[in-house]
């Protein structure tokens, strides 16, 4: 097996146990980047971020991989938008 074949094994078994994990969260992109690993997209809370960095940290351990995982207001605005 070669280091790019076990670089994208790991980052499916990412992709698989976000999805089932209780957190089920589909909408995080995990890339391979060059020698690394790029873990990105938004989540509704600071919580599940967390909880997905959690098992990011345990399935790519020994790979070098970053993180843009930003937290997303799943609120309405708390005004009206004006068109100009």
């Amino acid at each position: 097996m070669t280091s790019t074949d076990l670089i994208e094994y790991r980052i499916e078994h990412l992709r698989e146990r976000l999805a089932r994990e209780e957190i089920a969260e589909l909408g995080v992109r995990v890339e391979a980047r060059g020698a690394g690993v790029l873990v990105r997209g938004g989540v509704s809370s600071e919580e599940c971020r967390a909880e997905i960095l959690r098992i990011a940290g345990e399935e790519l351990v020994g790979l070098p991989w970053r993180e843009d995982v930003t937290v997303c207001c799943p609120s309405p605005p708390d005004r009206s938008e004006e068109l100009l």
